[in-house]
């Protein structure tokens, strides 16, 4: 474990799971805010981000989840976004399809600020407040087809 204050860089792997022209998401309250984020979380030790993808869809929703591209690369370094200098992220979002019935929704292990789950047509994404905001209108457009995988960079 890293001392308090030195920087360290944090992978995670997030999940964009469409069903019948809907993106699943996370409802949350999140500092002081009701907000929307993508399903997943922090890679393990000695874990591949696409085992880590399917490890933590399960645990927040219940489904199991067959990822199948990567879509987005993301960063998040917290010292350009007034944010603690020592937080930098970053983050595999792949595109997933889900496996069994994707209206069975209920993870085992739901995040602590996580206060429900919903599907959401891909159209509405661009007005909600899905964080981060970069992501709005890149989820919006994939009810157009999908877009070519790419690196965002430094993207809150």
């Amino acid at each position: 474990m890293a001392e308090p204050g030195t920087a360290t860089v944090r992978n995670a792997a997030k999940a964009v799971i469409l069903y019948d022209g809907c993106v699943l998401l996370q409802r949350a309250h999140w500092e002081g805010q009701d907000c929307l984020f993508l399903p997943g979380g922090g890679q393990e030790p000695g874990e591949a981000l696409d085992a880590t993808v399917r490890r933590e869809v399960h645990e927040e929703t219940g489904l199991e989840v067959v990822p199948e591209r990567l879509l987005w690369l993301r960063e998040y370094i917290g010292a350009n976004h007034g944010g603690a200098p020592e937080d930098h992220r970053v983050e595999a979002i792949f595109l997933c399809r889900p496996e069994g019935d994707p209206d069975q929704l209920g993870g085992h292990a739901e995040d602590d600020l996580q206060t429900g789950l919903e599907w959401v047509e891909l159209e509405k994404v661009t007005g909600l407040n899905l964080l981060p905001q970069g992501l709005r209108p890149l989820i919006a457009d994939l009810a157009h087809g999908e877009l070519p995988a790419r690196y965002l960079g430094d993207l809150a």
